[in-house]
């Protein structure tokens, strides 16, 4: 029987692979009970909603202790932008992780990678756990290992267009071939698409919009926490190959001629 192991980026450990986000919800009220319904042990937040004067109402109020902050730099153009809100937010206490975006298209919010490694490198010289959001390329990933990066985060799609991996093949070589936990962010819209990047081998996937925008995202949440935790236990089990022909599951000789 396969035996899974837990999922450590720096040096905290993770035994669920669903990572969950803050943004779009229409209550958050129902985000600590969807954290519970699904397991997720950490989340994304973004600094400019952060609002220590707000009190009952700051987001963080809305976030069980025992889940890992997970803050991002959404808003930032440049790296330099990126380092300084990343320094706000742990000066405002939520910890040394932080997601780097960078993102200078504002159709199609596509990740700079360019900036995003720039950035990666100068927070990870300052004691910063690094995730950086980036496009899926094989070539940037490298650089993002001697960058210091703790996990890298490729999109599957657009973040926010539910439209799942269509960036596949790109993904497939990062799993293969990075040093570094990958786990596939932005643009997963269904818990079969999450199951999917899982099998692939994804270390673990981050979903947001699907999650938030639901009608009842506390059942999403618990539906998403299955698929991924159905997709790992297809991946360790090491699923059949693929066949352009059919191939019985039993005998078609013996017994019919022995008749």
């Amino acid at each position: 029987m396969s035996t899974d192991r837990a999922l450590i980026i720096g040096d905290v450990e993770f035994t669920n692979r669903l990572f969950t986000g803050t943004g779009k919800f229409a209550n958050n009220a129902d985000i600590a009970p969807m954290l519970e319904a699904s397991g997720s042990q950490m989340i994304t937040v973004a600094l400019r909603r952060i609002d220590m004067a707000a009190g009952a109402e700051n987001i963080l109020e809305f976030i069980p202790e025992n889940v890992t902050l997970l803050p991002n730099t959404s808003g930032a153009r440049k790296a330099e932008e990126a380092v300084r809100i990343a320094r706000v937010a742990r000066e405002a206490g939520c910890g040394d992780f932080i997601k780097i975006e960078v993102i200078t298209d504002a159709k199609y919010l596509m990740p700079d990678n360019f900036e995003t490694l720039r950035a990666t490198e100068m927070l990870a010289k300052e004691g910063f756990i690094v995730l950086p959001y980036i496009l899926p390329d094989l070539t940037m990933v490298r650089r993002f290992e001697n960058a210091g990066a703790a996990a890298i985060m490729p999109l599957g799609s657009p973040i926010g267009s539910n439209r799942g991996l269509e960036t596949k093949a790109l993904l497939a070589m990062l799993i293969e071939n990075s040093r570094l936990p990958v786990i596939v962010d932005a643009g997963i819209g269904a818990p079969s698409q999450a199951a999917e990047a899982m099998e692939m081998g994804a270390d673990a996937v981050l979903v947001n919009t699907a999650i938030a925008t639901a009608t009842d995202p506390v059942i999403m949440g618990e539906a998403f926490d299955m698929a991924v935790r159905a997709g790992r236990m297809a991946f360790l089990a090491e699923t059949a190959g693929i066949s352009n022909i059919a191939r019985a599951s039993s005998p078609l000789t013996g017994f019919l001629e022995e008749v």
